[in-house]
C-alpha cells in the first residue's frame, strides 16, 4: 500500500491505517530505534509509541513522506529515552558518541520562545547543505546522525573501510559547521 493510501487510512480514522503502516515501516523504524537503544524491548516500545503519535496527529498533519515523518518521531522519542536512562546499557556509549559528534556543528538551544524558529532555520540550513553535498557522503550523515547507525554498519553498506567513513563524516561535519556559520547559525 503507497502512502497516499494509508495516509487516507488515518484521515478516515481508520484503524487499519495502523496495521498497514506497520507492515510498511515497522522493520525500518524497529532497527532505527534498535541503532540508538540497542534494547529490543524499548525499541519497540517506541515503535508503538511512534505509531500512536502518528495516530494523534493525523489529520491535521498530512506528511508528504510517510517514512521520514514516522521515523523523525522514532528517532526522538528513542534519543529521549536513551537520555532517561540512569544508567549507561549495552552500546549506549556508541548512542552518545555519534549523539556526540553532532555538537561541535549544532547550536545548544537558549531555552526560550525563540528555540522553535531557531531549530527551523537550523534544519533547513542542514537540508540545503545536504541537498547540495555528494551522494555517499549526504547518505552516510544521515546513516549516522539520523537513523544512528554504527561506522561499521555504514562501512558495511557502501563497501568502504570505516577510517574511510570516519574522515567523510569528519569532512562532512567541518563543512557543515562553515555552512551553517556562513547562514548565519551561532554554534
Amino acid at each position: 500500500m503507497d502512502d497516499h493510501a494509508i495516509i487516507a487510512l488515518y484521515f478516515a480514522r481508520d484503524e487499519a491505517a495502523l496495521e498497514a503502516t506497520r507492515r510498511k515501516y515497522g522493520n525500518r523504524l524497529f532497527r532505527c530505534a534498535m541503532n540508538i537503544l540497542f534494547n529490543a524491548q524499548d525499541a519497540e516500545e517506541c515503535v508503538s509509541d511512534a505509531f500512536f503519535k502518528a495516530w494523534k496527529a493525523i489529520p491535521p498533519a498530512s506528511p508528504e513522506m510517510l517514512g521520514a515523518f514516522l521515523a523523525k518521531i522514532v528517532r526522538n522519542l528513542s534519543i529521549n529515552k536513551l537520555e532517561a536512562r540512569s544508567a549507561a546499557k549495552r552500546g549506549g556509549d556508541e548512542a552518545r558518541l555519534f549523539l556526540g559528534e553532532m555538537e561541535e556543528c549544532l547550536p545548544s538551544p537558549a531555552g526560550g520562545p525563540e528555540d522553535e524558529f531557531e531549530a527551523r532555520s537550523v534544519t533547513n540550513a542542514i537540508n540545503s547543505f545536504l541537498s547540495n553535498a555528494n551522494k555517499t557522503a549526504r547518505a552516510a550523515f544521515v546513516l549516522r546522525y539520523f537513523h544512528g547507525e554504527s561506522i561499521g554498519a555504514i562501512a558495511g553498506r557502501f563497501q568502504i573501510s570505516e577510517s574511510n567513513v570516519k574522515s567523510t563524516l569528519f569532512r562532512t561535519r567541518k563543512k557543515l559547521r562553515l555552512h551553517l556559520e556562513k547562514e548565519g547559525v551561532l554554534i
